[in-house]
């Protein structure tokens, strides 16, 4: 099969190593990839948004099979206008992601919250605004017990989650977000939840919108500092398997969550043909949902397809085909822990362009190197982003696969370099 990945930082490069290692893999293209990725796979200089260039690269390269990595194609509808593709067209691929219909689970908190309450998945209570019943949103606040968990409605970059200790914060976040539009058109609508503590996880699922296939858990680290403080990020690091996702509250999770997710899907008729992501939280050992991803996590994706042993493009086959409740999910026996190194002033400002060293170094066959943030500046690979790379290891133990990826990440460098010394640190 001739496959195209869309996207350019850790998650696809770890996606197109893992496609790369299928016999079913003929050809592999990622658009518009990054120097880690040319080194695997053919780039394509094409970006995530060209709709009619992906639908022409398709057809003129007879791509069976387009990955979906990043959300922002998927919520504007790449599948939708994919599929017209077949009958318009005569192209013979399908699309790794869900309709555009589907994929608000991702585009929407409101269309998440009222889905999860329809189809009795648990998850915070809530209640949303906008501009309309504004006044209404402030009196909701100065009455609800803290802290308070404000979010965004749209896409915001990751940024548009706030949790407020005091009502003055959460009055002053709302006002920004609803009257000086902080996020433009994704905070016209905010959703106020209640805070659940306990543990945030996440849970990967592959499904067809009828049936679905687990494809493992992790848990992220978000804080920029060491013992989770300091500004939330997209991910500083994760860990799999996470030692208290067991068989027991697995179990929970299938029972409460995922299936009646699936089957919400299918009673409402929401075409769903890719990866559920599920951001749970851990609360005294029952799951709830904090939020739904129509996407695979980044940088979730560079442990959690290191320890997936069953061949990936074989299940988009059987989810394409139907088979997919008949596939089997192996998972290596050792454990896997990410570390990103992120550019100084990260998740603020941060200067690009700074010459990467160590990119060459022979590796142990136990970890792997995925780069995010980076671009060819001539013969030298860059910084281009916040996030730069991920280095993932496998060990007998947590604590060993932490401390051979760290081990790896002192040999490599560039100027203003940071990364977290203590991912995992609650389970060594």
């Amino acid at each position: 099969m001739n496959v195209l990945i869309l996207g350019s930082g850790g998650r696809e490069h770890a996606l197109a190593w893992k496609i790369l290692q299928s016999h079913h893999c003929s050809q592999l293209f990622v658009a518009p990839g990054n120097p880690g990725i040319a080194s695997i796979a053919n780039i394509v200089d094409m970006g995530v948004k060209d709709f009619e260039g992906i639908k022409s690269f398709c057809i003129n390269s007879k791509i069976d099979v387009l990955v979906v990595g990043p959300e922002d194609p998927l919520v504007n509808g790449i599948y939708d206008f994919m599929e017209h593709a077949k009958t318009e067209n005569d192209w013979k691929g399908f699309v790794v992601g869900p309709s555009k219909e589907a994929a608000q689970l991702e585009g929407s908190k409101a269309f998440s919250k009222k889905f999860m309450q329809r189809n009795g998945i648990p998850t915070a209570g809530y209640a949303e605004f906008t501009k309309d019943n504004f006044e209404e949103g402030k009196i909701y606040i100065a009455k609800h017990s803290l802290p308070i968990v404000l979010k965004a409605d749209g896409l915001a970059a990751g940024k548009g989650v706030v949790i407020s200790e005091t009502h003055e914060d959460a009055l002053q976040v709302f006002e920004e977000m609803i009257i000086h539009q902080q996020f433009g058109k994704a905070s016209s609508k905010v959703v106020i939840e209640e805070f659940l503590k306990g543990i945030e996880v996440s849970v990967f699922v592959l499904t067809n919108g009828v049936d679905y296939a687990i494809l493992g858990h992790a848990k992220d680290y978000k804080r920029i500092g060491e013992g989770d403080t300091g500004l939330n990020t997209g991910g500083m690091g994760c860990v799999t398997p996470v030692p208290f996702m067991d068989e027991d509250f697995m179990q929970k999770v299938e029972a409460n969550i995922i299936a009646p997710t699936v089957n919400g899907l299918a009673k409402e008729g929401l075409i769903y043909n890719g990866f559920i992501f599920f951001g749970l939280m851990n609360v005294e050992g029952d799951p709830q949902v904090i939020e739904y991803n129509c996407r695979m996590g980044d940088p979730e994706t560079e442990v959690v397809l290191p320890r997936l042993e069953t061949d990936l493009l074989s299940l988009f086959a059987a989810m394409d085909n139907g088979t997919l409740a008949d596939a089997n999910i192996n998972f290596s026996d050792g454990h896997f822990a990410t570390v990103v190194a992120v550019s100084g002033g990260y998740p603020g400002d941060y200067k690009k362009n700074r010459p990467i060293t160590g990119l060459n170094n022979q590796l142990p066959s136990s970890s792997l190197v995925f780069q995010a943030g980076t671009k060819q500046d001539g013969e030298a690979i860059v910084t281009n982003g916040g996030r730069v790379l991920t280095v993932t290891s496998k060990g007998n133990s947590m604590q060993e696969a932490v401390q051979q990826s760290l081990a790896i990440l002192k040999d490599l460098h560039f100027e203003g370099i940071n990364f977290r010394n203590d991912i995992g640190y609650e389970f060594k």
